[in-house]
């Protein structure tokens, strides 16, 4: 077997957002809590839904529907908060984003992902990294660095730091 033939496989999280299917690699997922309540923050952007107390840190959540340009998600009973790790000047950043449900861990191999297709997504392309062959379905895989782009992300943790107050409220 040659380089050229041979393939990866990784895992993906699969979720639904505003009745789509995103997929992100499963080694950025941190873990996955159920929606309870999230502390609102004033004068932070619309998309940023608040903080939450995870284990005594504060953790801004980003409502990925309205991050997408989607109306404020409807949280239901499947509602879920993903919790993501990311760099920022070399430091961990921990984000919470929100989805309307969490489906399943899919295994894809290189050959299952094609180019984000360039017409029919409601997200902005520049957020796709591919779209991914999941069984009969597809799912689109989100370059979750670029759709938590820097200067939301400095948003977000400048949201959580005056907030480190309210980490008592969110847990009670």
């Amino acid at each position: 077997m040659t380089d050229q033939q041979i393939t990866t496989q990784q895992q993906y999280l699969t979720f639904a957002v505003c009745d789509d299917d995103y997929a992100v690699p499963i080694l950025r997922v941190k873990e996955i809590i159920a929606f309870d309540s999230v502390t609102r923050v004033p004068r932070t952007p619309s998309f940023i839904r608040g903080v939450i107390n995870l284990r005594g840190s504060v953790v801004p959540v980003i409502d990925l529907a309205q991050k997408f340009g989607y109306p404020e998600s409807r949280t239901t009973r499947s509602s879920c908060i993903v919790i993501v790790e990311m760099a920022l000047d070399d430091k961990p950043i921990v984000l919470g984003v929100l989805v309307d449900a969490v489906n399943q861990v899919v295994d894809l191999l290189d050959e299952d992902i094609q180019e984000p297709p360039s017409f029919g997504t409601r997200v902005d392309i520049g957020f796709l990294v591919g779209m991914g062959r999941a069984g009969k379905k597809f799912v689109l895989i989100l370059d979750i660095d670029k759709v938590l782009a820097a200067s939301d992300v400095i948003a977000a943790a400048d949201a959580a730091a005056p907030a480190e107050d309210l980490a008592g409220e969110s847990a009670a």
